[in-house]
């Protein structure tokens, strides 16, 4: 048997990190901020303890923009290194002296722990120096200089301030980084809430001047130029919920999202056991859809920006919420782009999961009419939870509700109590009837409260799919029944029977004329109805329609396959049962055909030449 150690040659290691250790080049800008940030937080630690014995000054981070020189620079004012750490720790790639100092000082905030972020430089600049003087008393200065291969040199240099410069030559290819839009476009996204102060260049600002600008003597505004920090470094996520008032948290949601909706209310979470995790998770308008209102749920470890992709840590039905997770447990691969697997996320995707039952539930506890307004927004939220997540159904049975097409609220049980007298049919269960389209339904509602049922409204494009999870729910036994999917005296299905006024041959008769009219679109079915039910009604079966729209959602093929309606002929209405069947043949069809156009107008189905057609017709004609 034969041991060795694996070789790695160091000719190959710049091209691997410019294209494949990091997914986006732009991330450069995060890594050295980050190391700056770093820099000055050991800096702190250490004149916390009494290790560094002279004043700090000011520690702002500055990002300096030279598109002449073509080059960008990160100057920090922390803890810089010696000539030492610098060939310890430059020259090792994945040598982190931030896991080092971890483990020596057990402080979690320092937000580097691999030690690659440095050489993510290589990916936008063609040649790197560093410029650092150690915060150690008598250190000398040095300058490190690298141009993407192997090779570097260092050389003593003077240099006035402890800390560190990172000069990035930028090159052709990654130019665009030297616009200053850009680059406040990723200080924006990457840097606004690290917990130094980092300055980018100048900006102007006003001055108070109490002269009436109406007045002659107005004079022009008197401004100044200050540091333009574009970062806050203590974020409200970072503090406590006793700190903050309602104005800070709506305040936080316009920064995140200005164009956004104000929000309906929020979650403050903060626990540093079994896991560290801060945040605010807020609870957006929806409108009563899943319209585009993913990847809203921004990831930072330590202040520091990673992803909005955060499927691994929050459930699929969560990322409906907006906000901020903060978490520096959370594992991360070396670009800190993708999440890894560990027991830590399963624990926080639980812990989210409880604190949002829990507050839904304070706030159905507390104030149930202010719950019910928000309910439009609300419902497709939990109905999407009930569906996905067991242990978030069980909480949410305690405030998932039902509306009816009155605008009455009611929990499941509460429903089920309230109808149960009149809509029970004979298999025992109880019939929520419901209409997804209540101007449309209007009369077909009217009717259904003339007869004494109760009608819901259910709307919401994931409606099909929660209704078919209550129904399979042990002990419930309901079913939902939309209003259009049968006659109205066949939706809640009883054992009764109503014999019909005319004969089998006259039955047969009108089966065939209503065929004749109604070719192949729609099934007939003659039923013995009330007389003052419709002649003609269309109805949608509920199984059919209901899976048709349920796989158009999936983006599976039923939803290219036509409507599934029956046309069911009323025998004993006066139209049918008198007109049409002593009528001549011809007048029988020209009737048949106005009463078949008028049950699809009801149903908004009449179109085109149809439509037209019905239209110049009126009762009396036919």
């Amino acid at each position: 048997m034969q041991k060795g150690t694996i070789s790695v040659q160091t000719e190959n290691i710049f091209p691997i990190i410019k294209k494949f250790l990091y997914s986006d080049h732009e991330i450069f800008l995060r890594e050295l901020v980050s190391n700056a940030v770093d820099a000055t937080t050991k800096l702190r630690i250490l004149a916390e303890r009494g290790e560094v014995k002279e004043e700090i000054g000011d520690t702002t981070i500055q990002i300096i923009r030279e598109p002449e020189a073509k080059r960008i620079i990160i100057r920090d004012r922390g803890i810089g290194m010696t000539e030492e750490e610098v060939l310890k720790y430059l020259n090792q790639i994945a040598f982190s002296s931030a896991a080092e100092f971890l483990d020596k000082y057990k402080d979690s905030s320092i937000i580097g722990h691999f030690g690659l972020g440095f050489y993510s430089a290589f990916m936008v600049a063609d040649k790197v120096e560093v410029v650092t003087k150690s915060w150690k008393p008598e250190a000398q200065a040095v300058k490190w200089t690298c141009e993407g291969n192997p090779e570097f040199t260092i050389e003593s240099v003077e240099k006035s301030e402890r800390g560190t410069d990172i000069i990035l030559y930028v090159n052709e290819e990654n130019a665009d980084f030297l616009n200053n839009n850009r680059l406040q476009e990723l200080l924006d996204k990457y840097c606004s809430f690290l917990p130094v102060s980092i300055q980018y260049g100048m900006k102007t600002e006003y001055l108070n001047d109490e002269t009436d600008e109406d007045s002659e003597d107005a004079k022009e505004p008197k401004t100044q130029e200050v540091p333009n920090i574009i970062n806050e470094t203590r974020p409200i996520w970072k503090k406590t919920p006793s700190e903050l008032k309602e104005s800070d948290y709506k305040d936080f949601y316009r920064k995140l999202y200005p164009f956004g909706a104000e929000p309906m209310f929020w979650i403050h979470l903060n626990i540093d056991y079994p896991f560290n995790l801060t945040g605010v998770l807020y609870f957006p308008k929806l409108n009563a859809s899943l319209e585009a209102t993913r990847n809203k749920i921004h990831l930072y470890s330590n202040q520091v920006y990673v992803t909005d992709d955060v499927r691994e840590i929050v459930p699929e039905w969560l990322l409906l919420l907006h906000g901020v997770i903060d978490s520096p447990d959370i594992p991360l691969n070396v670009s800190r782009s993708y999440l890894q697997s560990d027991g830590n996320v399963k624990k926080i995707s639980e812990y989210i999961t409880r604190k949002v039952g829990d507050k839904l539930n304070e706030l159905f506890n507390q104030d149930r009419p202010a719950f019910e307004q928000k309910w439009r927004d609300l419902g497709v939220f939990i109905k999407y939870g009930v569906i996905s997540d067991k242990k978030f159904e069980e909480k949410a049975s305690n405030f998932t509700l039902l509306e009816n097409t009155k605008g009455q609220f009611f929990l499941l049980n509460e429903y089920q109590d309230k109808v149960k007298g009149n809509q029970t049919d004979k298999h025992n269960k109880t019939v929520f009837i419901y209409t997804n389209d209540p101007e449309g339904h209007d009369a077909l509602v009217k009717a259904a409260y003339n007869r004494g049922y109760d009608v819901l409204r259910l709307d919401t494009v994931l409606d099909n799919h929660w209704m078919q999870h209550i129904e399979y729910q042990a002990g419930m036994n309901v079913v939902f029944v939309r209003i259009d999917s049968e006659t109205l005296d066949n939706l809640v299905q009883k054992d009764e029977t109503r014999t019909s006024v005319l004969s089998e041959t006259e039955i047969e008769t009108v089966k065939k004329v209503f065929e004749s009219v109604s070719g192949k679109d729609g099934k007939v079915d003659c039923k013995a109805l009330s007389p003052d039910d419709q002649p003609v009604v269309i109805v949608r079966p509920e199984f059919m329609r209901r899976m048709k729209e349920m796989q158009s959602l999936q983006g599976m093929g039923m939803g290219d396959f036509p409507d599934m309606y029956n046309v069911v002929v009323n025998t004993n209405h006066p139209l049918v049962a008198q007109k049409l069947v002593s009528a001549q043949e011809t007048d029988q069809k020209i009737l048949a055909q106005y009463l078949y156009d008028l049950a699809l107008l009801q149903q908004g189905m009449l179109k085109g030449e149809a439509l037209t057609r019905f239209i110049g017709l009126t009762l009396e004609k036919v």
